[in-house]
């Protein structure tokens, strides 16, 4: 069976195409080719495009990539020396947004051209921008003087999937979205989420008809059907439970034509998910060790030890009010990181060299994340602190090793608390939050591009916030993924993806979904090949 051609549309850095561009159908072969990824955003779309020309080598990165990322400087010009992948790439990614152009001037022409090409093999991927549903931008658009959400362009960008979805006709869609549609309202009586769902089966005159899957539903079918139809609670995916380091809950809709699901055998309806968990540490231990920067003053090595030493120094002496027996651990483990940093001859750099990871991360994981080809790992470059941070950071990684728990606000001593007038109102409980090594992360999510303070590495030693690559391994992009931009531009492209290694699990159900649509014979439930995630 030919590989079905991918339309990914919103498609930021490329998290979801990633991971359809690794699936292989039972021969062997690649089961999804992208054909078109649409981003409107300038430095995602970059590394969108830089993605897409890596992808024309076949699995095989070219030597002069690894040149680069190895040895630094300036970047290849990859269309001197490599003129035909090039022009492929460009032909793939388009830096455009939708809604705004005119289709008919040239979007629609590639999308009939795809459809006429591949047959109707197609498939439809992306996530509308999540801004408007988020619960967060919706606090945030409350505040907003004049703010109408009738008026919200962002509400109805849904639209235009539904609209590249008619024209598209694929045999298959995967709409992915914050769980913060799941109760957002223009109106506030009519659900954004009905309305999407309704859209997404065409129930609208002269629609294609679509079937829709959950990949993790909290019943036992993947379906709705008899006396229990799916609820859009059933859409949500948790991503720690299937092999990502990060507790992420996302909407995750599939859709299936409905001549393609009324080909399907009847154990098509059964799958089981199968669960995978990893850790923080299991991820990001063994990463080349950095130290943070100093802003606001001169960043040297000595000037940076004598800073941290004595903030070290000064939350060791700091009452914790925890109880006398891990009182005295504190103490005593931030005293032995001030003395092993004051003896310390050679500091480590901001930037990282290697690309190592921990022993005890799961092999499929380690295979997934590690490059073998790279000296030294992208995007891994220390962010500067305030010094005041910097002693905030150590207390919360400290007290994370003795308790096994990031801290909240009532937990920081006042001495270390930061000087807002609202501190105390608790709506900064957890400003400070360190990541805990045995445990998934919380949501990498864009705002890690304002501050660390919600992304504390768990290393007291390092005193820093998370360096992109630590947070692209906590999304599961491979490290050989480079991020353009600046670097609050990245943290954006990595905070705001779909895990690769997640959607690579989304499209393996929907390439083996597609399989037993062309398998002929009702074979046993053991013999069909279907599953959720691997």
């Amino acid at each position: 069976m030919s590989a079905y051609s991918v339309v990914d549309i919103f498609a930021g850095p490329g998290g979801l195409a990633e991971g359809f561009s690794h699936v292989r159908n039972a021969d062997g072969e690649r089961a999804f080719q992208i054909a078109l990824s649409i981003e409107k955003e300038a430095s995602a779309y970059a590394t969108l495009l830089l993605r897409a020309f890596l992808r024309q080598f076949g699995g095989q990165l070219p030597d002069l990539y690894y040149d680069y990322l190895n040895s630094g400087g300036i970047e290849p010009d990859w269309p001197a020396h490599f003129p035909a992948q090039w022009a492929a790439a460009l032909e793939e990614a388009w830096l455009l947004e939708l809604g705004e152009e005119d289709p008919a001037l040239r979007l629609n022409r590639r999308i009939d051209a795809i459809r006429d090409a591949s047959q109707g093999n197609t498939i439809l991927i992306g996530g509308p921008p999540c801004q408007a549903y988020s619960l967060v931008g919706r606090s945030r658009n409350r505040g907003k003087e004049g703010y109408v959400a009738q008026e919200d362009k962002r509400h109805f960008l849904y639209r235009e999937y539904i609209r590249i979805l008619d024209r598209l006709h694929p045999a298959a869609f995967v709409m992915e979205n914050v769980k913060g549609i799941l109760s957002s309202s223009v109106d506030g009586r009519n659900r954004i989420i009905d309305n999407v769902l309704s859209d997404l089966r065409g129930e609208r005159h002269g629609a294609a008809r679509y079937r829709l899957f959950a990949l993790a539903p909290r019943g036992n079918s993947q379906v709705g059907h008899g006396d229990r139809e799916l609820s859009s609670n059933d859409f949500v995916v948790r991503a720690e439970d299937h092999g990502v380091p990060q507790a992420r809950h996302r909407v995750i809709i599939l859709g299936l034509r409905e001549d393609v699901a009324e080909d399907l055998p009847d154990e098509a309806y059964n799958l089981i998910c199968h669960k995978d968990t990893a850790t923080v540490g299991q991820v990001i231990e063994g990463m080349p060790e950095l130290r943070s920067g100093l802003s606001r003053q001169p960043d040297t090595d000595q000037a940076w030890k004598d800073t941290v030493v004595a903030a070290m120094e000064f939350v060791a002496d700091t009452e914790t009010g925890l109880p006398d027996n891990q009182h005295e651990a504190f103490a005593s483990l931030a005293r032995r990181y001030a003395g092993e940093l004051r003896s310390r001859k050679h500091l480590p750099p901001r930037t990282g060299v290697g690309a190592g990871i921990s022993a005890d991360c799961p092999q499929h994981l380690r295979e997934w994340l590690v490059d073998d080809h790279l000296r030294t790992l992208p995007n891994h470059v220390a962010r500067s602190h305030m010094p005041s941070d910097l002693a905030r950071y150590f207390f919360a990684s400290v007290f994370a090793q003795v308790t096994g728990r990031s801290p909240v606000a009532a937990d920081i001593p006042e001495e270390l608390a930061p000087n807002h007038q609202n501190w105390n109102s608790g709506k900064f409980a957890d400003r400070f939050r360190v990541q805990v090594s045995g445990e998934p992360s919380t949501t990498v999510t864009s705002h890690i591009s304002k501050d660390g303070h919600y992304f504390i590495h768990p290393d007291p030693a390092q005193c820093r916030s998370l360096t992109v690559r630590e947070a692209a391994r906590l999304q599961t992009f491979p490290d050989n993924y480079l991020f353009k931009g600046n670097r609050t531009e990245q943290y954006v492209q990595v905070g705001n993806a779909v895990p690769p290694l997640l959607a690579r699990y989304v499209g393996e159900t929907v390439s083996a979904l597609l399989s037993a649509r062309h398998s002929s014979a009702k074979t046993s439930p053991e013999e069909v090949p279907l599953r959720c995630f691997a």
